[in-house]
């Protein structure tokens, strides 16, 4: 008889409910490990099903020291994947604090490996944010374990901050008039190469205490970028750049054009300013990888989205609305000092009904009254909130903490009937919107915690349309026109 004894390594991954880091993930748990996921909100994350076994989960906020004590010592290695695209004055610091912390804890572990992803820094002129990284990586390397820091430029796959923003320049716009930084050379990396790095480099010996710069075979301008990916989406795009677009208002037509918010297109403004390209490939060799090019990177990001195969996006990050909050502290809806309107309308097909729920907003709109949504969308941007661009990450699936065009869902449990939304569109108050089905019938409830005068004020002007897009609504979440279209929906 052979026995076969197979090691399993328990692998500690910080930001386990991020871009990467869910993508990352599902590649651990194919290499057999057990994985460690430090999420801040247990509440918002939600693994595949097929995973959970191999997995714990570690509610832990690294600005909190004490929080860390959750972290067990028997940690064979671990990814630092944190980082914030904020522009308040003191997220450098922050930063910092959260880098010493993890070090200081990992330091008191078994842990042999500790592998960050970080930006490109050969810029003598760094950004702000990219030295912020740069200050990180001295931090973490300070640790007594070996490790390593992978820095990659733009990163281009399905649901990325990047690849969404060209998206929506190139497919919204067929001639741009854009700032001079358009000129400035990157390299970009597809996603599925950046997930190959950081699995093949994991307690890799030929990659400890080093820096690698990461990258596909491309050098572009961004402005060449966004001309390839035109030619990929059989496009013709016209694009003139001008010097006099100051970084304040090249920060405004990135937010009014994408579905970017205001403070991170100031952050990305900043770092475009500045050259992101590798200084060598030697990365390459040592892992045994030829990364994808640039027009090939973006054709498997549209295969992705017309699979529905989405796995994360980040949309779905709170830097996508500029609200962090925890879902537990408005996951109950308040009971008093508040503004309530409630329907009620009888079901005819339960089934029908749930899916219509939960295929509401992005392309599929909110199924009556689109055009007054728009303008509330449109309104909001103006304002300086998120509006409606956002959309969803997957047409018919909903999970806690997803964005859904101006809202963040909060709860989502099919089987119980029950949606709960919270709003992140500029308001002078809080407002929730909730959909429950009890006793054959949909209620459909919104609620608004005024603050102030203004708070009041706005619920009394807007009410009236309650009326109108409510009730539309309602009708259309309960009723099926004809057996074609029941069979269309379900």
């Amino acid at each position: 008889m052979i026995i076969l004894y197979i090691y399993v390594m328990n692998i500690l991954l910080t930001g386990a409910n991020g871009y990467i880091g869910k993508r990352l993930l599902s590649n651990l748990i194919e290499q057999g490990h057990h994985v460690y996921c430090c999420v801040r909100d247990k509440n918002r994350f939600t693994p595949p099903t097929s995973v959970r076994n191999n997995i714990t989960v570690l509610e832990l906020d690294l600005t909190d020291k004490n929080s860390l004590d959750v972290i067990p010592i028997e940690i064979d290695a671990a990814y630092y994947l944190v980082h914030s695209m904020s522009s308040s004055n003191d997220y450098k610091k922050l930063e910092e604090r959260c880098a010493i912390y993890f070090r200081e804890k990992i330091d008191q572990t078994n842990t042999k490996h500790v592998i960050y992803l970080s930006g490109i820094a050969n810029d003598n002129d760094l950004s702000k944010h990219l030295s912020s990284r740069k200050n990180v990586e001295n931090e973490l390397a300070r640790g007594k374990y070996n490790f390593t820091c992978f820095r990659a430029g733009i990163i281009v796959g399905s649901g990325s901050a990047s690849f969404e923003i060209i998206r929506d320049l190139v497919e919204k716009l067929p001639i741009m008039i854009t700032p001079k930084w358009l000129l400035t050379r990157c390299q970009p990396i597809g996603v599925s190469d950046v997930l190959s790095i950081l699995s093949k480099g994991l307690l890799n010996e030929k990659v400890f205490n080093q820096n690698f710069d990461i990258g596909s075979p491309d050098i572009l301008s961004y402005k060449e970028m966004l001309l390839q990916f035109a030619e990929v989406r059989g496009l013709k795009r016209k694009i003139w750049t001008v010097p006099v677009m100051t970084p304040r208002l090249s920060s405004y037509w990135l937010y009014f054009v994408t579905s970017t918010s205001f403070k991170l297109a100031s952050s990305l403004v900043d770092s475009m300013k500045v050259e992101v390209v590798c200084r060598d490939n030697r990365i390459n060799e040592i892992l045994e990888i030829q990364p994808i090019h640039y027009q090939e990177a973006i054709q498997r990001a549209f295969d992705k989205i017309q699979e529905n195969n989405i796995v994360s996006s980040w949309k779905d990050s709170y830097v996508s609305s500029g609200i962090n909050f925890e879902i537990g502290d408005f996951i109950r809806v308040p009971e008093y000092g508040i503004l309530k309107d409630s329907r009620k309308m009888s079901l005819l097909n339960k089934k029908f009904t749930i899916d219509r729920i939960w295929s509401l907003g992005g392309k599929n709109g909110w199924y009556y009254g689109n055009w007054l949504w728009k303008i509330r969308g449109y309104l909001d941007k103006a304002a300086g909130g998120v509006g409606l661009r956002r959309g969803r990450t997957h047409p018919s699936t909903l999970n806690p903490g997803d964005s859904l065009d101006f809202w963040r869902v909060l709860y989502a449990n099919r089987e119980e009937g029950r949606l709960l939304l919270f709003a992140e569109m500029k308001l002078p108050g809080e407002a929730w919107l909730e959909f429950k089905i009890e006793n054959h019938q949909l209620v459909q409830t919104a609620t608004f915690r005024p603050k102030g005068l203004a708070g009041r004020l706005y619920w009394f002007i807007v009410y009236p349309f309650h009326g109108f897009i409510f009730k539309g609504m309602l009708k259309k979440l309960t009723k099926m026109k004809s057996k074609k279209l029941q069979v269309k929906q379900v």
